[in-house]
């Protein structure tokens, strides 16, 4: 269907309109797998085969709705193809998919076991054989914000959740696949990243500490998820851009706005400092996984920890979350950390809140220029860094313990690092 091939869809209009010439199946499925073989061993060309061997090849995105206008049957045989492509250009690279939607309704739930079922026992369109190549599954999960009557957000964490578990369980239905990569193509509170605020008021979480708190609740939880079911999660991907000439902080869904870091970059920069082997991180203030799954947090605040030790550090990430995003009390955390070196140990303290790596709170503050002046600009770009809560200091560990109190505002989150 070439005419019209390229869409011209705006923020606001509707979404089906997307869904032109581009998203149907093509006419000649050897000219689609010699596309991809091509475009693979020119990637093996550029930039060499270790490189390339180290990628995650994927066919579409999210067949099971209208971004595929062909049927499941042609989706296999153009996952088929595709693979056939990749794995004749480079036998050793890595291909899989299906990167269905979040798997909560039941048709999406059947259409990833179907996928899965073919490419173990189908016959392959490419090749007349039995099964197609599948190096890894993949999928997506999604939360559901809503503005709620008195004009707040209210996330929905819960049905995030509830998509990765629904994804992970129907991974562990097939023996055959014990211990085979999964990831989690995309993982975000809501599924419309170039959906502003202005035409999706419930995307204005989007721009402060609600983003970054969530966040961190979401992708600790997926961990437990993935512990709990036994699946060998090597990824989540969050599907934000950078949207070229839009006033700032509009709410698209984005890491920065007009080159100004938002909140939630600085958790992501605070998960990477933490490395080496996750470590129990029991919290009193805690929501067990399974109420946190089917009730969201939605009563008493999430008040967590995920912690990580290696041959030089022990980190620990500490969030105070609610579903509900009003004004509340800050929590009063008393954190513990155990079996550390005796000595001197230095201790540094990130923040993420009100006042610390939230540029977004200061351009409020500005008064909301849009744009800003170069001076400001240079001062939001400052204030969108990682911040300390505090200089870094020496403290000493009694008995391997080292234990520290300080008050977590709703929808912060904190990174205590000790390192010797």
């Amino acid at each position: 269907r070439p005419d019209p091939y390229r869409h011209d869809w705006q923020p606001g209009d509707p979404y089906g309109e997307i869904f032109t010439g581009w998203s149907y199946p093509p006419t000649d499925y050897g000219k689609w797998e010699e596309l991809v073989y091509r475009w693979v061993r020119h990637s093996v060309e550029r930039y060499g085969r270790e490189e390339v061997e180290s990628w995650w090849w994927g066919v579409w995105n999210e067949p099971d709705i209208p971004y595929w206008q062909g049927t499941f049957e042609e989706y296999l045989k153009l996952y088929d193809h595709a693979a056939a492509g990749v794995k004749r250009a480079l036998p050793t690279a890595r291909v899989g998919g299906p990167h269905v939607t979040p798997p909560n309704p039941e048709r999406t739930q059947r259409y990833l076991r179907d996928f899965i079922e073919h490419t173990i026992r189908g016959t392959n369109h490419a090749t007349g054989e039995t099964g197609s190549p599948l190096d890894y599954v993949g999928f997506h999960a999604k939360g559901a914000p809503r503005v709620m009557d008195d004009g707040h957000v209210r996330m929905g964490v819960g049905t995030h959740l509830r998509a990765i578990a629904n994804g992970f369980s129907i991974v562990r239905e097939f023996p055959e696949l014990d211990g085979i990569p999964v990831i989690i193509g995309e993982s975000d509170p809501e599924g419309c990243a170039a959906c502003p605020e202005t035409t999706n008021p419930e995307n204005a979480y989007r721009n402060g500490t609600l983003y970054s708190s969530y966040t961190a609740e979401q992708l600790a939880r997926t961990y437990q998820l993935a512990d709990s079911l036994d699946v060998n999660l090597i990824g989540s991907v969050t599907w934000a851009f950078q949207f070229e000439d839009q006033p700032i902080f509009y709410g698209f869904r984005s890491l920065a706005s007009g080159g100004v870091d938002k909140p939630v970059v600085n958790v992501f920069r605070m998960l990477g400092l933490m490395s080496g082997h996750r470590v129990a991180a029991p919290s009193t203030g805690g929501i067990p996984l399974r109420e946190v799954m089917w009730e969201g947090v939605r009563g008493q605040a999430d008040v967590a920890a995920l912690a990580a030790r290696d041959d030089r550090s022990a980190t620990v990430l500490v969030w105070h979350y609610h579903d509900h995003d009003r004004p509340a009390d800050a929590a009063a955390v008393e954190l513990a950390i155990d079996g550390l070196p005796e000595g001197p140990l230095t201790l540094t303290h990130y923040r993420v809140d009100g006042r610390h790596g939230n540029a977004y709170a200061l351009w409020q503050a500005m008064g909301s220029p849009r744009p800003p002046t170069p001076v400001q600009r240079a001062e939001l770009m400052h204030a969108g860094q990682l911040a300390m809560l505090e200089p870094p200091a020496t403290v000493p560990a009694e008995n391997g313990r080292v234990e520290l109190a300080f008050d977590l505002p709703r929808q912060g989150v904190s990174l205590v690092r000790i390192a010797w």
